[in-house]
Order: structure tokens, then C-alpha cells, then sequence
């Protein structure tokens, strides 16, 4: 008997009854909670991808890689909180870092530009 339902396989038939699924999960159905990048000192995940390839995912960070429009120059600079979060306002409260998110740096408000869950990195580029 699968330990966990597979996902249309488990729903409840027209009568009410239960509909027991007939096989477990497929490695291409399995599913992993997302990673939510919050700031503290530096937390970096392995993760297992597709074809047994791995990815990064930052769990907490402290500093991010700032590009200045201006003088085309990356620095790393520290994160002192979350400003605006677009993608959910509960990660805006919670301080959740996510591709799109403004933070205060110390050169000042900066927009992310990579996915901290995925790529393992905070990439951000200076807003005005």
C-alpha cells in the first residue's frame, strides 16, 4: 500500500467513497517544499534535481551581489532587511527573499534579480 496518495489518484468518488490509489508516487511527481530565503548568517542547501544534477538553495543570507547601474560594478554588500516583497505579501512580512523582492543594502534599495531558492545565490541590482 503507497504511503502517500498520488495526487488525482486519491480524490473521493462521486458516492463519497473512498478511491484508494492503485500505485505510490513517480520520481517525476515527487515534490519538495520551496526554500524560503530569510536573512541570517549564511545557510546553503544541496538540493537533488532532475537527472540526479544538484542545486543550491540559500535557507538564510547575509550579503548580496549589488550591480550599480551606473558604474557597471558588482559589489557584496550587506542586507539589512526586505523592503517590498511582490510575489506574497505574507513573505514581505515574514522577510522572505525572492526573485523580484526590494531589499535595503548598504548602498541603498536594490531589486533581486536570481532565484535565492534555486540558483543559491542573492544577485540584485540597484533601484533609484
Amino acid at each position: 500500500m503507497p504511503t502517500r496518495p498520488v495526487e488525482n489518484l486519491a480524490k473521493r468518488k462521486p458516492t463519497g467513497g473512498r478511491r484508494v490509489p492503485y500505485r505510490g508516487r513517480r520520481a517525476y511527481e515527487a515534490d519538495n517544499y520551496p526554500i524560503e530565503t530569510t536573512l541570517g548568517n549564511d545557510e546553503i542547501i544541496k538540493k537533488r534535481a532532475r537527472g540526479g544534477n544538484v542545486k543550491l538553495a540559500v535557507k538564510k543570507i547575509s550579503c548580496a551581489n549589488v550591480l550599480d547601474p551606473s558604474t557597471k560594478k558588482v559589489k557584496k554588500v550587506k542586507i539589512l532587511k526586505v523592503i517590498k516583497n511582490f510575489a506574497n505579501r505574507d513573505y514581505e512580512r515574514r522577510g522572505v527573499i525572492t526573485k523580484g523582492t526590494i531589499i535595503e543594502t548598504e548602498l541603498g534599495m536594490a531589486r533581486v534579480k536570481s532565484r535565492p531558492g534555486q540558483d543559491g545565490v542573492v544577485n540584485a541590482i540597484l533601484v533609484k
